[in-house]
């Protein structure tokens, strides 16, 4: 008797947009990366996978198995209730998608669990590891890229923004991230995603695109505060055409302050104390006093200096045609983004 389905990771990724899925690797597992929308049901705990782990280095597989069997006998009613009321909270559909590892003994042993009680899964071949090696392909992809560069406080972000209303491919790395990129990037900001997460994000991005279409990405590092920007997508960004948007340094000065001017002080002060050296003792201090007094525009002009000879250099670095530069002053958000169309076909 066949109680579950076993299907790739493409079909699998598929119908995780209108099913639940269930992923039944311990919580550490889990919290290191897992597939966007999934919900932990892990049929060890962190110290019991340990158990098990070790029980098969130094004892054999039976004695592993029969180990795993023992904890599990004891969850069973639990993890079926469990599965059973958050089916019921998505939408009461029996039909659920469930994964490990590598598609070995947890999903098979839910799968059988589940099926046994009522539902109706469907098990991931290959497991998570499957998904992971289809979201570092969407990566190969020759995504044609068109970067939005300029210095701090241009407005970058805002043109992805502008950008995505009007229709067009936007990956935001910023916001996928929950950082903007430099030492006060992460203030007031949600904690940021592993790696491991951050890459399966923007896998869960790229494809809803379309590979035929220009996606808008803004000019960033390898890194974007504490994650890694997958090597192949930031190889293509390091040598897609881009786009400089200028605006005034007045207007960068009040964009940065609306962005920043009401965070905490103690925070902008650590974030000046990261860059001390760069900076140069005096401004740094100048810029420390500037803060505490509550002057955060003063402390943004002493700052913004640093920033625009690290991004220029960084710019110049970037082994990408010459660029054609979009000023925005004056300009509607229908003239910044009819603007930036009309640049990129010119550098495509």
């Amino acid at each position: 008797m066949k109680f579950f389905e076993t299907i790739s990771a493409a079909e699998f990724w598929q119908l995780s947009k209108s099913h639940i899925v269930f992923d039944v690797r311990s919580p550490v597992e889990f919290a290191e990366g897992h597939i966007p929308g999934a919900i932990n049901l892990p049929m060890f705990d962190d110290q019991q996978r340990a158990e098990v782990g070790t029980l098969y280095k130094h004892s054999g597989r039976d004695a592993a198995v029969l180990r795993g069997l023992k904890i599990a006998g004891l969850k069973m009613a639990d993890l079926v209730v469990q599965a059973t009321q958050a089916a019921q909270v998505a939408g009461g559909s029996k039909q659920v998608l469930v994964h490990c590892w590598r598609g070995g003994m947890r999903s098979q042993s839910i799968g059988w669990l589940l099926a046994t009680a009522g539902l109706e899964p469907t098990v991931l071949e290959g497991g998570y590891k499957s998904f992971r090696r289809l979201a570092h392909d969407q990566f190969e992809i020759p995504w044609r890229l068109q970067v939005v560069s300029g210095l701090t406080g241009a407005g970058k972000t805002r043109v992805l923004r502008m950008l995505e209303a009007a229709g067009e491919q936007v990956l935001d790395l910023e916001g996928v991230a929950n950082h903007r990129g430099s030492a006060f990037g992460g203030i007031g900001q949600e904690v940021q995603p592993t790696t491991e997460q951050f890459s399966n994000e923007l896998f869960a991005r790229l494809s809803t695109f379309s590979s035929g279409r220009t996606v808008w990405i803004e000019d960033e590092g390898h890194n974007v505060g504490s994650v890694v920007v997958p090597a192949p997508l930031y190889q293509r960004l390091r040598h897609s055409p881009g786009i400089i948007f200028e605006t005034t340094t007045e207007h960068r000065i009040a964009n940065l302050l609306e962005d920043y001017g009401d965070l905490p002080a103690e925070q902008l002060v650590e974030s000046v104390e990261r860059i001390r050296k760069r900076l140069g003792p005096q401004n740094a201090l100048a810029a420390t006093a500037a803060i505490e007094s509550g002057n955060v525009k003063q402390a943004i002009e002493l700052v913004l200096g640093y920033y625009d000879k690290f991004y220029i250099k960084a710019t110049q670095n970037m082994p990408r045609p010459a660029m054609p530069t979009v000023m925005m002053s004056g300009l509607t958000d229908q003239e910044i983004v009819a603007s930036a169309i009309e640049a990129s076909q010119v550098t495509s």
